[in-house]
């Protein structure tokens, strides 16, 4: 890949039947709020238990939704950004916008501010960093966030797809090395989706279907080994994340509009609850070391647990290969490339 021709390479595998035009985050004028606002719950979604600050949702005859009664995809986690993104901001705002929108706006000391738009689920429909010279990078994109003709949120948008044809080697596609590895991770990062892209996904999208992450390949972080139970990186293992940061870091000098999504994993021992909080909140904690050690701007970055929903080893019991987080470039799922490219 050469320097810069990430852009280029996944324009020729994201084909679109349309294009697809990025509007100004702030097109829209919004009234200022007071406080953050209510998310509200979709129909057929409930809070099934409140872990920690976080909430696990649970689908309503999630048998019907094509998720096995009782499995780990009948219940997910409602993965939040907010305070990685918040952290050291010289100020945060909300405002209304029409059709039930609502925009974050964080602003940093900088002079960056990094703005959200979300819907009445806490949904993001786009995110974007304005410079200082108001110069706008689109991080990703939702098209069809007001379409009627949109599946119901719980369904899985992958689920028409055909299987997966890899036609590439297997440790290229899943990258899972016992040493740190700069230029493997960086080949790994800029290589295109293995298949073609047929429409741009919503963040939620990409988070709720194996099969729609599959087009891209992963990064099995398997140098930051969990405890049992807890979420902690050691500070000895700290180093280790220095090749990925610094594959990151070159994608994103590139590049600033790229977005990788950092998901969690854990062992099956334990309830699906439970483990659905503790692999987000290893997502989460390797997401924080990227930025805070590593200087990987926070709004690159999204993360989300998936608990023991994608066990690396087949076994139910304690397994330390399985207490994980991978890493996925996701950023021609999310947005048009040709626009990124114009940003």
């Amino acid at each position: 890949m050469p320097e810069g021709g990430v852009g280029a390479s996944d324009a020729r595998v994201q084909q679109l039947a349309a294009p697809v035009e990025v509007r100004p985050i702030t097109a829209e004028q919004g009234q200022r709020l007071e406080a953050a606002p209510q998310v509200m719950l979709p129909n057929n979604v409930q809070v099934i238990e409140r872990v920690g600050d976080r909430d696990i949702l649970s689908l309503v005859g999630a048998g019907v939704a094509g998720a096995a009664v009782g499995a780990a995809a009948a219940y997910f986690i409602r993965s939040d950004d907010s305070d990685r993104l918040v952290g050291n901001s010289r100020e945060v705002y909300y405002e209304q916008l029409p059709r039930g929108l609502t925009r974050q706006v964080i602003s940093r000391p900088n002079g960056v501010q990094v703005i959200t738009i979300e819907n009445e689920y806490g949904d993001v429909i786009q995110r974007s960093r304005i410079a200082p010279d108001g110069r706008e990078t689109v991080l990703f994109y939702d098209p069809y966030a007001e379409d009627d003709q949109r599946p119901d949120y719980y369904a899985d948008a992958g689920a028409d797809l055909p299987p997966l044809r890899l036609e590439i080697p297997e440790d290229r596609y899943i990258v899972d090395v016992s040493e740190p590895d700069e230029t493997l991770y960086y080949d790994t990062i800029v290589a295109p989706p293995v298949e073609t892209v047929e429409r741009i996904y919503s963040l939620n999208e990409v988070r709720r279907s194996p099969r729609i992450r599959d087009k891209v390949r992963r990064i099995d972080l398997n140098t930051i080994n969990f405890g049992f139970g807890s979420a902690e990186i050691q500070q000895s293992e700290v180093e280790n994340l220095q090749a990925l940061a610094d594959a990151v870091k070159r994608v994103v000098d590139q590049n600033p509009g790229e977005v990788f999504l950092l998901e969690g994993h854990t062992d099956a021992v334990g309830s699906n609850v439970a483990n659905l909080a503790l692999s987000d909140r290893r997502a989460e904690a390797v997401a924080s070391a990227l930025s805070q050690y590593f200087e990987i701007p926070s709004e690159n970055l999204v993360t989300q647990g998936y608990g023991e929903e994608d066990l690396k080893v087949d076994t139910q019991a304690a397994n330390r290969e399985n207490r994980r987080v991978t890493l996925r470039r996701i950023t021609p799922l999310v947005k048009p490339v040709q626009t990124s490219q114009a940003n």
